[in-house]
């Protein structure tokens, strides 16, 4: 399957969808905070799509081998790397939760983000891969302009992670995203600079690193197709923007009023 490049129109289109996204995760904010229940999270955001236009992503998404996925996002909870399906258990002081949201406009665009959300005081290990984990994706976006490699963005993404400590997952990747949930090319948060696809202008994709502060191997919780945690119950956290391969560098898509303010060592969203 071949990478998809975007014309005018259709980034025209993918900068709404990802707005969109993003502003989801505006209209939830405020309500994260212990007592919620993951369960209304999810409702809150359905609230937020329906009052858009927009539809979810997720709620019955199936890939081959799946069941059909039940919630309108995901909410990954402490040990959960990814997928996590919402509950009616309440989020307590300590906790730390991504939720992760992608919506397809009525044109057909889909809009993938996500953030991470620490839940009243949480531990220092807690709040540093939660902040580590934002600054490694940061860097991944940074590698990102014409002539580069995907293997610069996993790279750059691998090496910071690994040099503070934690650990990167494999089994699961960015992707590029247009009117497909999952389109070419994958793009990994480890390996080789000067390796994989060349980036050309018109490209979008997703980079969402899920670290680990313990080992990086996972495995399924219970038998419900979906929630995946860490094998060894350590934390995970994961940040994730969908970004534009631009003439000259990238555009950071999924940016709305409420995303949280940029990495120091960032400049600007567009280069």
């Amino acid at each position: 399957m071949s990478i998809t490049i975007k014309d005018a129109a259709g980034i025209a289109g993918m900068r709404e969808a990802c707005r969109l996204a993003s502003e989801v995760l505006d209209y939830i904010t405020p309500h994260i905070r212990p007592g919620i229940t993951t369960a209304e999270i999810d409702r809150l955001g359905a609230e937020c799509m329906a009052a858009q236009g927009t539809v979810s992503a997720t709620i019955g998404y199936q890939p081959p081998g799946y069941p059909p996925y039940p919630g309108h996002l995901c909410t990954s909870v402490n040990h959960v790397v990814c997928h996590g399906i919402p509950n009616d258990k309440p989020l307590k002081k300590g906790d730390i939760v991504n939720v992760d949201v992608t919506v397809i406009t009525k044109d057909g665009w889909y809009g993938d983000n996500s953030r991470m959300f620490l839940i009243g005081d949480c531990s220092i290990a807690a709040k540093r891969l939660c902040a580590l984990t934002f600054e490694a994706m940061w860097l991944g976006i940074q590698q990102v302009k014409p002539g580069a490699r995907l293997g610069d963005v996993g790279h750059a993404i691998q090496k910071f992670a690994e040099g503070h400590g934690l650990s990167v997952v494999r089994e699961f990747c960015g992707h590029g995203i247009g009117q497909k949930f999952h389109e070419e090319p994958q793009v990994l948060h480890y390996g080789r600079p000067g390796t994989l696809d060349e980036l050309v202008p018109g490209m979008i994709f997703t980079i969402e690193p899920m670290l680990n502060l313990g080992r990086r191997e996972i495995k399924e919780l219970g038998n419900d197709g979906w929630t995946i945690i860490t094998k060894d119950r350590s934390l995970s956290a994961q940040w994730e923007h969908t970004v534009l391969v631009t003439e000259t560098g990238y555009e950071v898509m999924t940016l709305s009023a409420g995303s949280p303010p940029l990495p120091s060592f960032v400049t600007a969203a567009t280069t």
